[in-house]
Order: structure tokens, then sequence, then C-alpha cells
């Protein structure tokens, strides 16, 4: 039985404390990981941001945003990944409702 595809949308927060380069190495691991396991669609490096609150004393974050769409079971792996990273601050996966169309019986 083949498995369902979704679209999904994922924002993670990288600590920006830590040297540019293992910033983009971050961003490169994740979207990588992504694509290994679905299908890239845009990614949106916003850069670093002011955070709403601070997260373990650090008033900003380099945000990253992608859309792609996986298999049902990858998003619960990729959040596992998040919060094993000691570079990602924070993240989350959404899924993207589906546009049905209209068929006429």
């Amino acid at each position: 039985m083949e498995k369902a595809v979704n679209s999904y949308e994922t924002m993670f927060i990288v600590n920006p404390t830590i040297s540019e380069d293992d910033v983009k190495a971050t961003v490169e691991k994740f979207t990588a990981l992504i694509a290994e396991n679905g299908t890239v669609g845009e990614v949106n490096e916003w850069g670093k941001r002011r955070l709403a609150y601070p997260i373990n004393d650090i008033p900003e974050g380099y945000y990253v945003l992608v859309n792609f769409t996986s298999a049902s079971d990858f998003p619960a792996e990729l959040d596992r990944r998040y919060n094993i990273d000691e570079n990602i601050m924070r993240g989350i996966v959404i899924r993207l409702e589906q546009k049905k169309a209209k068929s006429k019986a």
C-alpha cells in the first residue's frame, strides 16, 4: 500500500550565537534531511529576528521557513530531530490543508 503524501510547512529557529558557518550548516542539514524524506518546495531564510520572548536568555534567532511534501510519518521524525539538535532553539511542523476539487456527480 502506498503512503499518503501531504503538504507541510516547517519553521525552525537556529541559535544565532553560534558562528555564521554553523548556522548555514544547520540550515543545510535540515533542508537536506527534508529533501531526503520528501520534496522541498520553497525555502525562505528570514535571517536574524527578535524573538517574542528570550529563549535561554537569547533575545534573537535565525528563522527558516520550508514548504515541503512528504509521507505522513516524516513530520514526527523531523520534530524529534529538532529537539535533539542543540543548535535548534524551536521548531514546528504544520500540515497544510489540501484544496479539494469539487466533483460533479
